[in-house]
């Protein structure tokens, strides 16, 4: 017998299986061979020929190389840029942009009422609440690519609020950090910033 990998054609010894129609095969004195008039015979590919990747003129080729003109593969990578497996990478970026900024705007919120303990006095605290607000607006524009240039002047000017009081630039340092950091990722995952 003959196993998946082997092409040898079977022995004289061999029963083959009945085909359809009833023709051919090891039962008519013959060698065992299928005729050629039947619509099993020599034209279809054995599975011997499938299992090789071998096919008959006419028929698709395999799966692994089929539609591809060089016989190469496609490795994932579209344009230059690594595929990251997201359906949209680009809003799966602008979400965590948008949850650094809303999260820096919240932080920075909840920064006002102690710096009023700390007495750092109106100004400083408008200024901190204006950072915010910047944050949070700066969230609906995420779309645009400016805006994560944008997203890196906000860090450096929440750490410039370091001249309210010297807390607001460990908040900034911090941030920038997240954010330099969801820029790696979006680099990585769009090959652009």
């Amino acid at each position: 017998m003959t196993g998946p990998g082997d092409t040898a054609e079977p022995e004289p010894g061999d029963t083959a299986e009945p085909e359809p129609g009833g023709t051919g095969g090891a039962g008519r004195g013959g060698s065992g061979m299928p005729s050629g008039d039947s619509p099993s015979g020599a034209d279809s590919p054995s599975a011997a020929d499938s299992a090789s990747g071998s096919t008959v003129a006419g028929e698709s080729a395999s799966a692994e190389g089929a539609g591809e003109p060089d016989g190469g593969t496609d490795d994932g990578v579209e344009g230059g840029a690594p595929r990251s497996g997201l359906r949209n990478p680009a809003a799966a970026m602008r979400g965590v942009g948008a949850g650094t900024l809303v999260i820096e705007g919240l932080v920075l919120l909840l920064a006002v009422l102690p710096l009023r303990m700390l007495g750092a006095g109106g100004r400083g605290m408008g200024a901190v609440a204006l950072l915010a607000l910047l944050c949070l607006v700066l969230t609906g524009f995420l779309k645009h690519r400016w805006s994560w240039y944008a997203g890196i002047g906000v860090q450096v000017l929440v750490i410039a609020g370091g001249v309210v009081h010297w807390s607001v630039a460990v908040i900034g340092v911090l941030f920038a950090a997240i954010w330099a950091y969801v820029l790696h990722v979006r680099r990585t995952v769009l090959g652009r910033i």
